[in-house]
């Protein structure tokens, strides 16, 4: 048995990697030294697809009544 939907699972992938935090050399670069602030400050992209939608289309599909 393999995966139901790989197409929908490789996606849900894809945005799980966005959802990392910054590396710390970025926020030194980015506040310097002395700040003291969280990695998840200067992420852009924040999304759980647990959470929230990620409002991914569904895969093209023929339609039934061509044949």
């Amino acid at each position: 048995m393999g995966i139901k939907n790989p197409q929908k699972k490789s996606a849900l992938a894809k945005h799980g990697r966005r959802t990392k935090w910054a590396p710390i050399w970025v926020v030194l670069k980015k506040f310097g030294k002395g700040k003291k602030i969280h990695p998840s400050a200067i992420t852009k992209h924040r999304r759980s697809w647990r959470r929230t939608k990620l409002h991914i289309k569904p895969r093209r599909q023929r339609k039934s009544h061509f044949g």
